[in-house]
């Protein structure tokens, strides 16, 4: 069997409280192919947001390895991992984290101009939807726009891997879609490997498989023998 896009095994992780270690994630086991679009459900302080941040190499495991395209990250230096999330890594947060300053063409430029690999910035908007609006500054925008821009600016790098923690989580149901729509299509057209952090069981229905987390551990996978289009979720 050929190894997994990505591989995690035994993957642990605590954070000190005062003087006392406070296990997050215990003994994670767990199997992305490439290409996959995943969803992570499961109640606040279970641990979603930590096996995300070290799926991107922005904490340290405690014990375990990742695996990512055959690179242990866990194992690389601090130069190293930053240069290899710099171009392997996107993350799009709930807040779009958008330099006011800057039209939308240049947020996306920022990302661009660094990466060893990029596309370019009007191409990344243009998968977003937003190649009308590159020269409209974020007081311009609208909430999805906004987010939207933040997914460009992500995918401009060409990642492998696209990480995602509520990116929904401040906007309406119309706007929301509308960001989904963009996600599903970057996963569909540019084949990036997807993980999504939501509370929304229909959200988790757009996924190829949904891992449900718990006080630490993956309680359950499931996978969705039909996939919802963004355009039918609501919330």
């Amino acid at each position: 069997m050929s190894a997994p896009f990505i591989g995690i095994r035994g993957l642990s992780k605590s954070y000190m409280r005062g003087e006392r270690a406070l296990p997050v994630l215990k003994n994670i086991n767990l199997d992305i192919a490439a290409g996959e679009f995943l969803a992570l459900m499961g109640p606040s302080g279970s641990g979603k947001s930590t096996l995300l941040n070290l799926i991107a190499g922005i904490d340290r495991a405690d014990d375990g390895s990742i695996a990512i395209e055959g690179v242990d990250i866990t194992t690389l230096g601090e130069a190293s991992l930053t240069a290899w999330r710099s171009d392997h890594v996107g993350f799009i947060f709930q807040f779009y984290n958008l330099i006011p300053s800057l039209t939308a063409l240049e947020n996306v430029a920022v990302v661009t101009e660094i990466a060893s690999k990029p596309m370019k910035p009007e191409d990344a908007l243009s998968i977003v939807g937003l190649a009308e609006r590159l020269n409209h500054f974020p007081s311009q925008l609208s909430g999805g726009e906004q987010q939207r821009i933040a997914i460009a600016r992500a995918i401009s790098k060409n990642p492998s891997v696209l990480l995602c923690d509520e990116p929904t989580g401040a906007l309406d149901s119309a706007t929301g879609v509308v960001v989904l729509e963009a996600l599903e299509r970057v996963n569909r057209e540019l084949g990036t490997t997807t993980a999504i952090i939501t509370h929304n069981a229909d959200i988790a229905g757009m996924a190829d498989r949904v891992v449900h987390l718990s006080n630490g551990h993956i309680s359950e996978i499931t996978r969705n023998a039909v996939k919802k289009p963004p355009r039918e979720i609501h919330w």
